[in-house]
């Protein structure tokens, strides 16, 4: 598989050169984000052409870059893309190629006009060091004052530095004429012989390594400064150290759709394809993603890999029914801790009225466990005689980082809650403070003691989350006592179904209205 160019694009079978414009000459270049010079559809011709385009463009960012300096009051240095002698040589390289190629378009005299020897026996004694200063600049002079005004090199006529720069351009004229005369035999399959421009040319197709693990870190640091990623960061760093071992390929330069295939097919064997699918396919696909995005890598190879998924069967509601429902809360309700005189394994207070209070506050709002979890002292409040709960980024995670005020139903009123918050510390009230940085969120910690309690005592049907199961059933409870699904979606925190459902605010006491219509639990 051929490596990707840098800097060549490919839109629907055309070629471009393409640079990104940093954020800061983009005022100076019409606020583009990036530059493009069309290469046409014929990707050898597209190559050909792709260094002289580049070198272009990168002049452009120069001329930019200098006003921006000259505005600012600064002394604008004329050199801001330097080339070495040979990356001049390759370049002129490839363009002597291109115009070769547009001559040979234009009719079919070209080929007959021939090479002049004593040309070619110029070039070679410069190439040699057999010629003065003057006779270089009669030579390739033209060609090398070209890319001083380029601003690939600043060398002055006479020094060392400007004759190494002449004789790299004897070396690339004399290969260039010697792929000219192949082609004028029809062989277009020559390569340069002189190491000046055969490694130079390696080189480039060599790209830098772009470490994986190097962009994960990357990605998730942009997550994290936007206040998203942790959870991110915990399922899928595993899943790229697993990539990388599976692949033996560290550099994402060198992935290909068919390593990335084998991967899944690997997977499949002893993962759930859903799980390969939803968990693996999409962290490497969102990786890869955002790495094209930020010009680290051409294309994405995991994109069009596809796994096919049969439908989970569906045998039940996925939220309790009335009589499941009762049969939890009861249950929850009647608890009391084991009582253990060793101090070291006696639950904690906060876990135990957790386990008390979650599933009903869950049932009776439709809210996440771990927002209930997570509840501050501070978060329960009253308004114009309206009970209610904040459940706020403020406190912890919330999936939208909105903060939403849900009205208390009577039924966790009557049974007591907001005494035990009135008697409750102040911060949160279903977990201890901790000093120091935590490598676990508590909250969640104690929405999984809660899980793994109730599905040891059997109390969970078969099928249904023992934690998410109460944000179906409050779906369904408030459908069947007619609440408008807007002010469902809004006592739970989900989205607006459409844009129109953006308009108005869905107020407490809308909220506190609906919440009244949901009819108790027998407990």
């Amino acid at each position: 598989m051929a490596r990707p160019h840098q800097h060549l694009l490919n839109r629907d079978g055309r070629y471009f050169a393409r640079i990104v414009v940093p954020k800061g000459l983009r005022p100076y270049l019409e606020n583009k984000t990036e530059l493009r010079t069309p290469l046409g559809p014929d990707r050898r011709l597209a190559l050909s052409r792709l260094h002289g385009a580049v070198g272009d463009l990168k002049h452009r960012l120069r001329l930019a870059a200098k006003r921006a300096l000259e505005e600012s009051g600064v002394q604008a240095a004329f050199d801001l893309y330097p080339l070495t002698p040979e990356e001049i040589a390759v370049r002129n390289y490839h363009e002597r190629l291109a115009l070769d190629d547009y001559f040979r378009k234009s009719g079919p005299e070209w080929p007959s006009i021939g090479i002049d020897d004593i040309y070619v026996s110029d070039l070679r004694a410069g190439i040699a060091g057999k010629l003065n200063d003057q006779t270089l600049l009669k030579l390739v002079g033209g060609r090398l004052e070209r890319y001083r005004h380029l601003g690939n090199t600043t060398a002055e006529f006479g020094t060392n530095e400007w004759r190494d720069v002449a004789r790299a351009l004897c070396v690339s004229e004399l290969e260039a004429l010697a792929r000219v005369a192949e082609r004028d035999e029809g062989d277009y399959s020559g390569e340069p012989a002189h190491p000046v421009i055969r490694k130079s040319i390696a080189a480039e197709d060599e790209q830098p390594p772009v470490p994986l693990v190097q962009i994960f870190n990357r990605y998730m640091a942009e997550l994290q400064a936007n206040g998203k990623g942790a959870g991110a960061e915990k399922r899928w760093r595993p899943i790229i150290n697993d990539l990388v071992k599976f692949t033996k390929t560290s550099d994402a330069r060198k992935l290909t759709k068919k390593q990335i295939v084998e991967w899944k097919d690997a997977k499949i064997i002893t993962l759930a394809p859903r799980t390969v699918r939803d968990v693996y396919l999409t962290a490497v696909n969102a990786l890869l993603n955002w790495a094209v995005s930020n010009d680290l890598l051409e294309t994405n190879p995991a994109k069009d890999v596809k796994l096919k998924v049969a439908p989970k069967p569906i045998t039940r509601p996925k939220g309790f029914t009335r009589d499941e429902a009762v049969k939890v809360l009861k249950f929850a309700l009647a608890y009391e801790p084991p009582k253990r005189d060793n101090l070291q394994i006696r639950e904690k207070p906060g876990t135990t009225a957790a386990k008390i209070w979650a599933p009903l506050i869950c049932a009776l709002t439709g809210s996440r466990i771990s927002e209930i979890t997570q509840l501050r002292r501070e978060d329960v409040r009253e308004e114009d005689g309206i009970p209610y709960i904040r459940i706020t980024p403020d406190a912890g995670k919330v999936k939208n980082r909105k903060y939403r005020d849900v009205p208390l139903h009577p039924q966790i009123i009557e049974k007591g809650f907001l005494k035990f918050v009135e008697a409750s510390p102040d911060g949160a009230l279903f977990f201890p403070p901790m000093e120091g940085q935590r490598v676990a969120d508590p909250a969640q910690t104690v929405s999984g003691r809660i899980s793994n309690w109730l599905q040891k005592n059997t109390v969970v049907p078969e099928g249904v989350s023992p934690n998410h199961g109460w944000r179906h059933s409050f779906k369904t409870y408030g459908l069947e006592a007619g609440i408008d699904g807007r002010v469902l979606d809004a006592i739970q925190g989900h989205a607006p179904r459409t844009a129109g459902e953006n308009y108005g605010d869905v107020t407490l006491m809308a909220k506190h209205a609906a919440i009244r219509r949901l009819p108790a639990f027998a407990v």
